[in-house]
């Protein structure tokens, strides 16, 4: 790279060769260490071609305390309901733009095949999915961001979200509503902040009264949870983020109790805040032990 910041040129054999930068990072990087920059991409997108580059660095903020423990319940309805009855509406970024999607989708069909017109419709189509893309991890981003550091302590329902998308009535819907980028921004700022976030097995959080334990069978259409026994009436999702909050509590207790506090259901040091490697030789090593496994 050039010490103006201006210019890189790509030397590893692929004939990529000297590249102009275009941005208001350029200079930024230019000046971090060298021996930091562990890798150096080019990644193709609907909008253009991008330079990324990963650095290592160990980022720590100051978090002052707040004395609040929180449980998160994700949803459909709301993007999240926590043990205290705040409620985070769901933007559904897809299903706002699905119409437009559609006729973009009718556009590009009606062009012939190996034409400029229909290349030109095919990337309209990808900037429009790319924007939605984007919206949904900023939000998730910023989200997550904000609960952190509105608390102390945090514990949410460690889902098995590949499995749910199977259902072929609720899989657009999970997938709009992004539970996983969330929950990773989550996980990550957690240990930016250096705050405990604990994964809680999922199982009974819904159907167990958060007062006294009794199991209520609901099904997906029953809202409002009504306890039979001692009588409580409450939101179905801030009665499963309370229970998620006890049973997070009570992890984190045998923890410290063992001597092992710390951060549960964090992305590991070999992976940046995406959630993808942080250097290409750790992934390489990871597909030679799986062959040689």
């Amino acid at each position: 790279m050039e010490p103006d910041g201006k210019h890189i040129t790509f030397t590893d054999g692929c004939g990529i060769g000297r590249l102009r930068l275009v941005g208001n990072k350029k200079q930024q990087v230019a000046a971090f260490p060298l021996q930091h920059i562990k890798r150096v991409r080019i990644v193709k997108r609907a909008d253009g071609f991008f330079c990324q580059f990963a650095v290592q660095m160990q980022r720590q903020i100051a978090h002052p305390p707040t004395d609040r423990s929180v449980g998160i319940d994700v949803g459909l309805k709301a993007y999240y309901t926590d043990s205290d009855g705040n409620i985070v509406e769901n933007p559904r970024y897809y299903r706002k733009a699905e119409k437009r999607l559609k006729r973009l989708h009718r556009q590009l069909s009606r062009k012939q095949k190996g034409s400029a017109k229909r290349q030109r419709a095919r990337k309209k189509l990808a900037k429009a999915y790319l924007k939605v893309s984007r919206q949904r991890e900023d939000f998730a981003r910023k989200t997550a961001n904000a609960l952190v550091s509105s608390s102390d302590f945090l514990a949410y329902e460690d889902l098995q979200i590949r499995f749910m998308v199977r259902n072929r009535h609720l899989s657009k819907s999970i997938s709009d509503a992004g539970w996983g980028t969330f929950l990773r921004w989550v996980k990550y700022y957690g240990g930016v902040h250096g705050i405990p976030v604990i994964a809680v097995p999922p199982r009974f959080t819904t159907q167990q009264c958060s007062a006294c334990g009794t199991r209520v069978k609901k099904s997906l259409s029953m809202r409002t949870h009504v306890c039979p026994v001692c009588g409580l009436i409450l939101d179905r999702d801030e009665n499963a983020a309370l229970n998620i909050l006890y049973a997070g509590l009570c992890i984190l207790f045998l923890m410290a109790f063992a001597g092992t506090v710390g951060q549960t259901g964090t992305s590991s040091s070999e992976e940046n805040a995406s959630g993808q490697p942080a250097a290409t030789h750790l992934s390489r090593k990871r597909k030679m032990g799986k062959r040689a496994g």
